[in-house]
């Protein structure tokens, strides 16, 4: 031990200020995270709950403030009922090529093509026509409340009136 850090390990490194800003790869993990849980309805201190966390932490995840170890982010995954590689899915900078399995050479089935074979909607298929920023817009608590409202309403005619005000007033 170095007499300048005591109580630290020799290969313990200060923190720099670059260590403190999230990197892009928290960030997008977060923001899964942040999609998931407000699509299923939760809010941050359920899901703290459901972690044993406090609603601090997990909002400290989803900004990327601070990292989701592996161990974390499997039962992250178990209590959103996804696959831990949904929080990877369209990640930028990486290819959409499937992964193989090297015994049997078959691509393992990933969070959209498990959700299309059992006839659920895929979140690709869903975000089909949309730009990375408006998915960004489904992160948001009252788009996701707008959208189940609107398919709350029973009548298609009526659905199809609202969403015709709503674009006369959005201009």
């Amino acid at each position: 031990m170095s007499d300048g850090m005591r109580g630290q390990p020799d290969d313990a490194k200060p923190a720099s200020a670059s260590a403190a800003t999230p990197g892009p790869t928290d960030v997008h993990i977060g923001n899964r995270i942040r999609l998931r849980r407000t699509l299923m309805g939760l809010s941050q201190e359920k899901l703290g709950e459901a972690l044993g966390l406090t609603f601090q932490q997990v909002q400290k995840y989803e900004r990327g403030a601070n990292r989701v170890s592996a161990s974390r982010l499997h039962d992250i995954a178990r209590v959103l009922d996804v696959p831990v590689g949904f929080f990877y899915d369209d990640m930028p900078g990486t290819t959409s090529r499937p992964v193989m399995q090297p015994a049997s050479m078959q691509p393992v089935m990933g969070f959209a093509e498990t959700q299309a074979q059992f006839g659920a909607p895929s979140p690709k298929s869903m975000a089909a026509g949309l730009d990375p920023a408006d998915l960004a817009l489904f992160a948001r608590k009252d788009a996701v409340e707008l959208v189940r409202a609107f398919y709350g309403i029973p009548d298609a005619a009526v659905r199809r009136k609202m969403l015709d005000l709503v674009r006369s007033m959005a201009g």
